[in-house]
């Protein structure tokens, strides 16, 4: 807030003296549109790796996903926060620091991202078969767990390292949020198939990656991770809400 002495004239026309308190002018957010349509470019490139590694078996899936997650976030993070996710911005949401009115969008553009990507990656890579990933008894609670867990975690990361105000203007949140991913890939990959995220397993059973009968695995466990991640920054935070 600056005062700036200003020359302003009466009713009559005559000029008069006097300061006024402006404030400096700040430039437009983004708009609703490039928030959407980053999200939808940031699913895309996340599922459309996820495809491309797994349905051609590349030895550094894990790795790769990773990554792509954290290129994209740097890419994409100034306009939108590069959520790429449905349960980080449930978790965003429940931080606060996503408007309400932008969730629903946020949702769909990330399941519209993953849905291109999916029928892309499949043409890419042509694989000759496909085996989803099914789970049934004690395989299916342990996938769940699995997913709520990292989603959990990746959530809480992405809150901490890209929107608390403790740590303004870092340049390492990328590199965290990616890294989670990885991390939780090579650690639990082989119980659930590593989703921790709606749209990854909307664009996996799409791609023959996991059956459909499971998808419910994926949006119950991912969400509530999400919401829980929201729930324990506030907590945690309670000056940064």
């Amino acid at each position: 807030m600056t005062d700036i002495d200003t020359r302003t004239a009466d009713v009559d026309g005559s000029p008069r003296n006097g300061t006024r308190s402006v404030q400096p002018a700040t430039p437009p957010g983004p708009t609703s549109t490039r928030k959407y349509a980053t999200e939808f470019i940031g699913a895309f490139i996340l599922v459309f790796t996820v495809g491309c590694t797994v349905l051609s078996k590349a030895a550094l899936a894990p790795l790769a996903i990773g990554a792509s997650l954290m290129v994209g976030v740097y890419a994409g993070g100034h306009i939108s926060g590069g959520h790429y996710n449905p349960a980080v911005s449930l978790a965003a949401f429940v931080r606060g620091r996503l408007p309400g009115r932008d969730l629903v969008p946020y949702w769909v553009a990330q399941l519209a991202g993953g849905a291109l990507a999916a029928g892309l990656a499949v043409f890419v890579i042509n694989p000759p078969a496909r085996h989803p990933v099914a789970f049934t008894g004690r395989a299916l609670g342990a996938a769940l767990l699995a997913e709520f867990i990292f989603t959990f975690v990746l959530s809480y990361v992405v809150l901490n390292v890209a929107t608390s105000k403790d740590q303004p203007n870092n340049s390492f949140f990328g590199l965290a949020i990616g890294f989670t991913v990885l991390v939780g890939a090579v650690a639990v990959g082989g119980v659930s198939g590593g989703a921790f995220n709606p749209a990854v397993a909307f664009g996996g059973s799409l791609m023959g990656l996991f059956a459909w009968a499971n998808i419910w695995i994926y949006l119950v466990g991912c969400l509530a991770g999400g919401a829980a991640a929201g729930l324990a920054f506030r907590a945690l935070n309670p000056g940064d809400a």
